[in-house]
């Protein structure tokens, strides 16, 4: 009916943030407070299985605030699973996804919203360092996605942040039709297309605990980009299989040639061992990426389930 309040959800997900997650709400809840004459906003926690005390933390916040929502998960889903479990259950005119550490801040969303009101069904943010994110993660950032641009025909932006608003209907997208065992999210709100706009954001210090990111997760991160949008490391394989081929056959008419002529023929262990090694290094390696992109055939065809919910407060 006309005049009626447009619904907004905010998805967190969280891990092990006892020594934030209360500051964060209060923040994030001043912000909402202030649509309030535009939104209807509920706060959606998707609690991977911490060891922490920031699930009774946030089921003290929501049995004060109805609108604060938990979604805790059996086990350690990871970040990805987390915000797709978060899609699943917001029904939403708008849904936006923000990290809970206070590095993505409140205060964007008001542009978030305002992007989405002039009829963008995504809002993506770009990063902007302050300074205090350190040269080895900066670097590997611009490397990784330096090469998952070069390799893959969907462009993501390299300072791209996981910080976004999305539809209704870009949701129900996530929810019919795109249920990817190895989720990439940057690339998959990339690749749905529809209206999209960008919004910058000067990254905050982290306020409190760590990083969940290891290195191994950051790698494994990485792999699940680069083999859900590019089959080029196949492709390279054939090229060079192709090149080395060439190689060989040169080194054999060499051979042969000198044969022909009488020359003294060195014993070529030598030779042998390093083009051995050569090959098999490279056999070896090709394999593995075989191997990953079965892998990922093999996540598919088990249809195992995303995400186990364990239990809810303030849902249906």
């Amino acid at each position: 009916m006309p005049g009626a309040l447009r619904t907004l959800t905010v998805i967190s997900p969280v891990y092990n943030e006892a020594a934030v997650i209360e500051k964060f709400y209060h923040e994030l809840k001043s912000q909402l407070d202030k649509l309030s004459d535009r939104y209807v906003s509920k706060i959606l926690f998707v609690v991977d299985r911490c060891t922490d005390e920031t699930l009774v933390i946030l089921k003290k916040i929501a049995h004060v605030d109805p609108s604060v929502q938990i979604l805790a998960l059996s086990s350690r889903f990871g970040h990805q699973m987390s915000l797709l479990a978060g899609i699943d259950h917001a029904d939403s005119d708008a849904i936006v996804m923000m990290d809970c550490d206070l590095q993505h801040p409140p205060e964007v969303i008001p542009e978030l919203l305002s992007a989405f009101e002039k009829g963008s069904d995504v809002v993506y943010t770009i990063r902007k360092d302050a300074g205090h994110t350190g040269f080895l993660k900066k670097s590997s950032s611009k490397w990784f996605y330096g090469l998952i641009n070069r390799i893959s025909d969907i462009p993501i932006n390299e300072s791209a942040a996981d910080f976004r608003l999305i539809s209704r209907r870009v949701a129900n997208v996530f929810k019919e039709h795109l249920r990817e065992r190895n989720l990439f999210l940057r690339g998959l709100i990339s690749w749905v297309g529809f209206s999209q706009s960008a919004v910058s954001f000067t990254v905050c210090p982290r306020v409190g605990g760590a990083s969940k990111y290891s290195f191994g997760r950051l790698v494994r991160f990485s792999m699940n980009g680069i083999l859900s949008f590019s089959k080029k490391p196949l492709q390279a394989a054939i090229f060079i299989g192709i090149a080395f081929a060439g190689l060989g056959f040169i080194m054999a008419f060499v051979t042969f040639i000198q044969y022909c002529m009488k020359f003294v023929l060195p014993s070529g262990w030598t030779t042998l061992v390093i083009l051995f090694s050569v090959f098999s290094g490279i056999q070896l390696i090709f394999l593995g990426i075989i191997g990953e992109y079965i892998g990922g055939i093999f996540d598919e065809v088990k249809k195992r389930p995303h995400y186990i919910v364990e239990e809810r407060t303030n849902l249906l």
